[in-house]
């Protein structure tokens, strides 16, 4: 009896914490956005600075995305297939955008490529500037987000091992045929869920995009720096309406990362 008392008060515990930490935050965004009814909602989405707020965000995330899952699968292959000096720091290197604050990733972008820095004085003189405008906002999110595809590949690939690699090689396949038809179709499931958490991550990064974009609405705002704007200004129905119109996107994101986990477990089992 005792024991049972304790299963259901951890369990009663756990579900509080939850509701708590994960669920209330969305829905008290969700019912702030619709304070006012969801006229008011959509009228704060189809501001012009909202909407390019928007379309900003999903040019960043689809670029973002497609260069780290580029060269997350190119780092995931090398770090697992080939033995080299600087190995193990190259892996510790990857691992550190998880573990600095992306403010200081921010920094460092600023540092090099701002007016007072390396190249940025000879890069505005020849039209093309970075701090303060789109390129810099995707350096940014490149840095945030460039460990999630190689951390999520790396135990796959290591699971799979190179037999099959070694044998299709001793047929006569390059590189880039084994990698396409042989190391890919394996671990698909891994890059897939890279893939998302780095759509994710990219879609709500606010630290180190906040201090290379200058916060210049309707040009370097993304969703996440429009909805501070709007929140200081006291445009709260319009913010909560922006913040919700994120959380749906992550959430969607969240979901199909699910999906796709639980597939792969399913056909692993069946296999």
């Amino acid at each position: 009896m005792s024991g049972r008392v304790g299963r259901w008060g951890f369990a009663a515990l756990v579900w509080g914490m939850v509701g708590m930490m994960v669920v209330l935050p969305p829905v008290m965004v969700f019912a702030g956005a619709l304070a006012h009814g969801l006229r008011a909602a959509w009228d704060g989405l189809c501001d012009p600075d909202a909407l390019s707020a928007i379309r900003l965000t999903l040019l960043i995330t689809a670029l973002a995305v497609a260069i780290n899952s580029f060269f997350g699968v190119m780092a995931a292959w090398t770090l697992t297939r080939f033995s080299f000096p600087g190995r193990g720091l190259a892996i510790v290197l990857v691992e550190l955008p998880l573990s600095v604050s992306p403010v200081v990733g921010g920094l460092v972008w600023l540092l090099v490529f701002g007016t007072q820095g390396w190249w940025g004085a000879a890069l505005e003189r020849w039209g093309y500037p970075v701090m303060f405008a789109p390129p810099g906002i995707l350096l940014a999110t490149l840095f945030v987000t460039f460990p999630y595809v190689t951390r999520t590949m790396m135990p796959m690939l290591r699971h799979m091992g190179r037999a099959q690699e070694e044998a299709a090689v001793m047929l006569g396949a390059g590189m880039w045929r084994v990698l396409w038809h042989v190391t890919l179709p394996g671990a698909r499931a891994a890059l897939l869920s890279g893939v998302l958490m780095t759509t994710a991550r990219a879609m709500g990064e606010f630290g180190a995009v906040s201090v290379v974009s200058g916060h210049i609405p309707g040009l370097t705002e993304t969703m996440p720096l429009h909805i501070e704007t709007l929140y200081n200004g006291y445009q709260t129905v319009a913010a909560f309406a922006m913040a919700a119109l994120l959380a749906l996107m992550a959430m969607g994101v969240v979901a199909v990362r699910g999906l796709v986990e639980r597939t792969a477990l399913r056909m692993g089992k069946i296999a």
